[in-house]
């Protein structure tokens, strides 16, 4: 294994998809590239040597070698800083990925093996500082799959030089738009004698955005030795790792640049769980578009010469669908590797999605709706807090996935958002809280003092009148170090009081408020009420009915026996029965043993039919006999066929003659039906 650091730098980019750490070199505040290494193990899952190892390797890793336990650590993951020295925000992050993405490229390449060649012709523009490979999966009747390289230079004007100095072919006819994304063409044959001076940075990352397995990481978790260091494998191997944010905004530079020729201001806003630290391999990007990101700012006085601009429809709404029809016929007629656009402007958010096929990459665009933005750095604040936090929310969102409470189409389930917000109110309600509440942060927020050049001024979410949401709170960077918690709770015991707390949590009547830390009586009758901690007027979990929240209910109930009963012992004990832990909450008999709203609510429509036909016991039908554990329950079934057999037989012997083809009076009534079908009606 290899890994990829800057000497001088003050944070380490590490350039492995799923690799595990050792808390014990990284509980101080800085980290050198040395400690890094010797501390970093990589589970390369193409190794058969590294599988048949890996229940030791997991142990000695996640224990630290200080011997304390993990819940006792201040903060086994530091918060990184930036070259200013002031603590990473959310706004530094970003403005360091998009550096990132201004000064890389990406090559399609015939195979890995591709790279060493690629290397030697692209450093003639300047340094190459980091290289990742990555695989998209063709079609099955296509030419197989199709691999790119994602070379980072070490500044943006090699990265400029290696672009300008593509060209078109004149083998593959199209619209001749100049992009990142290029391929790599043969050349001439190489020389028989190459320079021993020429050395090749390696390749930082191989497949680097392949997801793990279903049955590798119930491997991983089954290796482990307690349930939390399941959490935090299962963290660590799941989450979006360096190169797919790198791919990310890539996205969001392509749309920039495609745009800034007509509109010079116009900013792509990314938001949603590839930028708030809770993404995972494979998921989504949203963005927003931004056509005009200095229209607030006063003009100067001083110019005499003025713009002329095009009048816009009064009606906003109006105005966001046409502008987003016409930039969805932008993207699938000139933009490279974009296709299949489906533009949805007639929903409450109109977007346009789109799929990129160079980067494997599904994405969301919308317009005019800083909302998604704000909300994302709420969460990266709360995340930064304290290392707990993340953790426990991949685990609640990957069991709520397994047993059904999830699911990627919209409707009336719980979202993965209204699941984050339900942790984070988790966290305030502890004895000691984890997470403080949203007004207490604006407190810690106005006491900090901070000098008036880092302060952005106020600013709000739109210029609505119930919008009066003021988030200035969240540019300070002071905010990061005034809260720490005194909770000492391990991960195991927080995955334990989650399930406890919702379990007896009154839906009913309640709802919740991550701004007071506390719950409020329901201003109106949906069955699950989350306050939207930007626009308090909203319902996070308005799309959730009845019988979902019901069965959130008694999820959380289940998943709370098997964690009591599904113990490593307990496992041990039973041969027959190997899952344990996070294993039995989301393993992979879970998906057989999916609970559905069905089970416990009537359908509004009832086929007679499927009251009274009885079912062949028999195999003629390939049809089970049903078995019952209750023997009551069994008693009870069979009581309910004597009386509806009972009861058929009474009618069948009042229909009399009705089997012929004569007419036959109804009882009590002058009407007649026709012979054939009587008995049925």
């Amino acid at each position: 294994t290899s890994c990829n650091t800057r000497a001088g730098a003050s944070s380490i980019s590490i350039g492995f998809s799923r690799c595990l750490f050792s808390p014990a070199s990284v509980v101080s505040r800085e980290i050198t590239p040395a400690t890094t290494c010797a501390t970093m193990l990589h589970i390369y899952r193409t190794t058969v040597r590294t599988r048949r190892t890996l229940g030791g390797q997991l142990a000695r890793v996640l224990q630290p070698a200080t011997g304390m336990p993990l819940s006792t650590l201040q903060s086994p993951w530091p918060i990184r800083h930036c070259s200013a020295n002031n603590v990473r925000t959310f706004d530094t992050m970003l403005k360091a990925r998009r550096a990132e993405a201004r000064r890389s490229v990406l090559v399609q390449v015939s195979s890995e093996r591709s790279y060493n060649e690629l290397y030697r012709y692209c450093s003639q523009f300047g340094e190459i500082a980091s290289a990742h490979h990555y695989r998209v999966d063709g079609d099955s009747g296509g030419d197989g799959d199709c691999h790119y390289i994602l070379l980072e230079y070490t500044s943006q004007d090699e990265a400029d030089a290696a672009m300008q100095s593509g060209v078109f072919s004149t083998e593959r006819p199209g619209v001749r738009a100049r992009s990142i994304f290029m391929w790599f063409r043969t050349g001439p044959k190489p020389r028989l004698v190459t320079p021993t001076n020429d050395a090749v940075r390696p390749l930082a990352l191989i497949d680097g955005s392949r997801p793990i397995e279903e049955q590798e990481l119930n491997a991983l978790l089954a290796s482990a030795e307690t349930i939390d260091d399941q959490v935090q494998v299962l963290h660590r191997v799941t989450k979006l790792n360096d190169l797919g944010k790198r791919l990310r905004f890539l996205a969001v530079r392509q749309l920039e640049s495609s745009l800034q020729g007509m509109f010079p201001q116009a900013v792509a806003h990314p938001f949603g769980s590839s930028v708030n630290g809770y993404g995972r391999m494979g998921c989504d990007l949203d963005v927003i578009l931004d056509l005009d990101s200095r229209s607030g700012e006063p003009p100067d006085r001083n110019a005499r010469l003025v713009y002329h601009t095009k009048a816009t429809n009064p009606n906003e709404r109006t105005q966001v669908q046409r502008q987003l029809e016409s930039i969805g016929d932008v993207l699938q007629l000139f933009l490279p590797g974009v296709n299949s656009v489906r533009r949805i402007l007639k929903a409450r958010v109109p977007i346009v999605k789109y799929h990129h096929e160079h980067l494997d990459l599904e994405i969301d665009l919308t317009m005019n709706n800083k909302a998604g933005v704000y909300m994302s750095e709420l969460l990266y604040l709360f995340g930064e807090l304290d290392h707990r936090v993340r953790p426990l929310t991949f685990a609640v969102r990957r069991w709520a996935q397994a047993v059904g409470l999830t699911n990627q189409a919209p409707g009336y389930w719980i979202t993965n958002f209204s699941l984050t917000m339900l942790v984070m109110y988790f966290l305030q309600q502890l004895p000691a809280p984890i997470l403080p509440s949203i007004n207490k942060l604006i407190q810690l927020s106005a006491a900090a003092k901070v000098p008036n050049e880092l302060v952005p001024p106020l600013g709000r979410l739109s210029d609505s009148e119930d919008a009066e949401w003021v988030c200035s709170f969240l540019k300070n960077p002071s905010i990061y170090e005034c809260f720490r918690s005194t909770n000492k709770s391990s991960l195991e015991e927080l995955l334990h009081q989650f399930f406890t707390f919702y379990a007896q949590f009154d839906f009913n009547q309640r709802a919740i408020s991550l701004n007071i830390a506390g719950t409020i009586l329901k201003p109106d009758h949906c069955p699950m009420y989350i306050v939207n901690p930007l626009e308090t007027v909203l319902n996070v979990s308005k799309n959730v009915n009845l019988e979902e929240t019901e069965l959130f209910r008694i999820q959380v109930r289940n998943a709370l026996w098997l964690l009591e009963t599904h113990t490593k012992d307990a496992a041990q004990a039973d041969t027959e029965q190997s899952e344990w832990g996070l294993v039995s909450l989301f393993g992979p008999r879970k998906q057989l043993e999916r609970i559905t709203p069905q089970m416990f609510f009537t359908k509004r429509m009832l086929n007679v039919k499927d009251i009274f036909d009885e079912v062949p016991s028999d195999d003629s039908t390939g049809r089970q006999p049903t078995s019952y554990r209750n023997p009551a329950v069994k008693s009870q079934i069979a009581s309910i066929h004597r009386s509806t057999k009972a009861a058929i037989g009474k009618l069948q012997s009042g229909a009399g003659d009705a089997n012929g083809g004569q007419s036959t009076a109804v009882e009590g009534t002058h009407v007649k039906l026709k012979g054939g079908n009587t008995k049925r009606r």
